[in-house]
């Protein structure tokens, strides 16, 4: 499926200027949560096609709908931006922006496999830009460990196109800092981290992304760097939340709720503010694998980064036990209110709420789910997970608000409540409840 162009001409450019300019052509392929924000900023400025395997994202995109709600369908109606799902369309380009899904498998290693796809897609596209006198840049977005860009798509993109990396083609990386849901901190305000092959190279990604963002751009030394800066980020999130979990724990056994101690320890002017809570998401709870599968090729071994995300990837169950354990350890049913990986978006990919709810089932609860904002389809195709509606005709033994969207604070604690059977508990993740919460982190 393709959808035609709109304000911009498709027309070559007259003159091959090596920096960008309004003739300059992009594609981005992967219109994801990183790739649609971007691709819509770019078609602002240049001549823009998004690319997709997903017949049916093409086909909601092209209709207005974004299912990840980060585009609303008035500023889709208004973009130039190019839509499709066939690479053979897509015309030669200056610049080839890869921003799909770096994942890791069941035994938690990097899989590439869809980036590597993405390269070979690219590397296809590669001979009709060079042959249009262009000098095509691949710039890949996708989170990464270092060396990945240079030292394996590098070289995939040199075979399938049969041309030579750093002469024919170059590469740059900019690491995504897309936020699913946030509203503040967009593409077209934050620093954009970039790097190039060369410093030719580099002058012309920086200029592309200075293009659509005021938060300005920051040049790395490297590609390698810019590809560790990303994935530290993430890594170091990751463990400054596992300190908490781990120290929620802890006061747990001495009948202290983490929201109290946080509350003295955040009036100290450097104290940290993390807090709590389940970490799922396609990033934080997935990129800190990336750099320590790398650090033990490398013969290093990466205790905190591993430490921190055991800790982590533990806390979903030791959720479930304590709920159990109000229930002195006897099965009942379970109301769990949100399942998105955090509030207020439809993000379900890596929720780590599934993993308690698989606990309590595994324990013997019956568990009744309800989120406004995920995908029925995506729930169960994802999870095994039929989700409920907004009609609640019995109460519950445990009702658990694991995600505090929005939809469930307007409704206010009092009405959480009245789903609560006699003698069962309101539990609270979050510490948003208040005092209503029977239990709470």
């Amino acid at each position: 499926m393709t959808v035609q162009f709109s304000s911009i001409s498709a027309a070559a450019p007259t003159s091959l200027d090596p920096r960008v300019s309004s003739t300059t052509r992009v594609t981005v392929l992967g219109l994801g949560y990183v790739g649609l924000p971007l691709a819509v900023a770019l078609a602002k400025k240049f001549y823009v096609t998004g690319f997709d395997v997903d017949t049916q994202r093409i086909g909601e995109l092209s209709e207005g709908h974004d299912r990840t709600r980060e585009i609303d369908a008035e500023r889709l109606a208004k973009s130039s931006l190019g839509l499709t799902c066939d690479a053979a369309v897509c015309p030669p380009s200056d610049f080839y922006i890869v921003t799909v899904p770096t994942p890791i498998d069941a035994d938690n290693n990097p899989d590439l496999r869809i980036v590597e796809s993405a390269s070979r897609t690219v590397g296809a596209m590669l001979p009709d830009a060079v042959a249009e006198g262009r000098r095509p840049v691949v710039v890949f977005e996708s989170t990464v460990y270092p060396g990945v860009t240079e030292d394996i798509c590098g070289p995939i993109l040199e075979s399938v196109s049969g041309l030579k990396c750093g002469e024919d083609f170059f590469l740059g990386y900019s690491p995504e800092r897309i936020n699913p849901g946030d509203r503040e901190h967009t593409i077209d305000r934050i620093t954009k981290v970039v790097s190039g092959q060369t410093p030719e190279v580099l002058d012309r990604v920086a200029d592309l992304y200075a293009a659509i963002t005021t938060g300005g751009v920051f040049r790395a030394t490297s590609i390698k760097a810019a590809e560790a800066a990303k994935v530290i980020e993430n890594a170091q999130r990751d463990i400054n939340i596992a300190f908490m979990n781990e120290i929620t724990q802890i006061f747990s056994k001495m009948d202290l709720s983490i929201w109290d101690v946080l509350a003295a320890s955040n009036t100290k002017w450097n104290f940290l503010p993390f807090t709590p809570g389940l970490v799922g998401g396609h990033c934080i709870g997935v990129d800190p694998y990336y750099l320590s599968a790398r650090a033990e090729a490398l013969g290093h071994d990466p205790q905190v980064i591993l430490a921190g995300r055991g800790v982590n990837d533990g806390m979903a169950q030791w959720v479930a036990r304590q709920l159990h354990a109000k229930r002195d350890g006897k099965p009942g049913s379970v109301l769990v209110l949100g399942l998105t990986f955090k509030e207020n978006v439809p993000d379900l990919r890596n929720s780590k709420v599934a993993d308690v709810i698989a606990e309590l089932q595994t324990l013997g609860h019956s568990v009744t789910v309800h989120d406004p904002h995920a995908d029925p389809a995506e729930a169960c195709h994802e999870y095994g997970l039929t989700l409920a509606g907004d009609a609640f005709e019995q109460a519950y033994d445990i009702v658990f608000l694991a995600v505090p969207h929005q939809y469930y604070l307007a409704a206010g604690a009092d009405k959480i409540a009245a789903l609560v059977a006699k003698g069962g508990t309101l539990a609270d993740l979050k510490g948003v409840l208040g005092d209503k919460a029977d239990w709470k982190l």
